[in-house]
């Protein structure tokens, strides 16, 4: 299943990735890396608003479609 699927409330865990490499790094580089727990605090304008490692930012569909999670 894909992160943008997750209704907002959920708690789930990051099993896989396949976007290009520069923004894969940018992810990985606020946290959000496979293993991580995200939890998913909205939705707004298509973007998903995550929680992860007591952090908050936005994420856009295009990318979220592209995060596998379990």
């Amino acid at each position: 299943m894909t992160l943008d699927k997750i209704p907002v409330g959920e708690i789930c865990g990051v099993t896989g990735m396949d976007l290009p490499r520069q923004v894969g790094r940018r992810l990985e580089a606020l946290g959000l890396t496979l293993g991580t727990r995200v939890l998913v605090l909205g939705k707004k304008s298509g973007a998903l608003i995550l929680k992860v490692r007591g952090t908050r930012f936005p994420v856009g569909q295009g990318i979220t479609q592209k995060i596998e999670v379990a």
